[in-house]
């Protein structure tokens, strides 16, 4: 079912800043999480760069307290973790956050809008559907990465 909701340019112009991150780039400028929410087209709620997060402990949970219980949204997070075999990895993630508590309305016009999206965020690593807070649990977001992670966003996982 597809909802007839466009993916506004600037989602899209993020995006590809996002994907492509130049080596003289400003590191404290770099697009780390970005929240997007449906108002007509899909558009670009609010954007989170490194020098907005630097003063946090924890990224990822910082990106799971962005996650409100009664509303929808979609996320882009360029998540850091670190594996046994590679050492530090940075990926695109795209979320679909659609809680129970969200209005049917909200859940339903999310869902349907979620192939636009994925087509306008062409390259991104990993795509995931998230209904329940417990699926951000780091060890179960570290199992959909499909990466023995040891660290994520510079903290141990329980399994390491």
């Amino acid at each position: 079912m597809a909802s007839g909701v466009k993916v506004s340019d600037e989602v899209k112009q993020i995006f590809n800043e996002m994907k492509v991150v130049k080596n003289d780039a400003d590191e404290k400028e770099r697009i780390r999480i970005v929240l997007l929410w449906i108002d007509g087209d899909i558009k670009v709620e609010k954007i989170y760069r490194e020098k907005d997060l630097e003063d946090l402990n924890d990224v990822f949970k910082f990106v799971k307290g962005l996650m409100r219980p009664d509303q929808s949204r979609y996320f882009l997070y360029d998540c850091h973790f670190e594996t046994k075999d590679s050492g530090r990895k940075e990926e695109l993630v795209f979320m679909m956050w659609a809680p129970d508590d969200a209005p049917m309305k909200s859940r339903m016009q999310y869902a349907s809008s979620k192939n636009a999206m994925q087509r306008s965020v062409q390259g991104v690593k990993h795509c995931f559907e998230v209904h329940d807070i417990e699926d951000m649990d780091p060890d179960s977001f570290a199992e959909r990465l499909k990466h023995k992670v040891l660290k994520m966003e510079g903290h141990p996982l329980r399994g390491n």
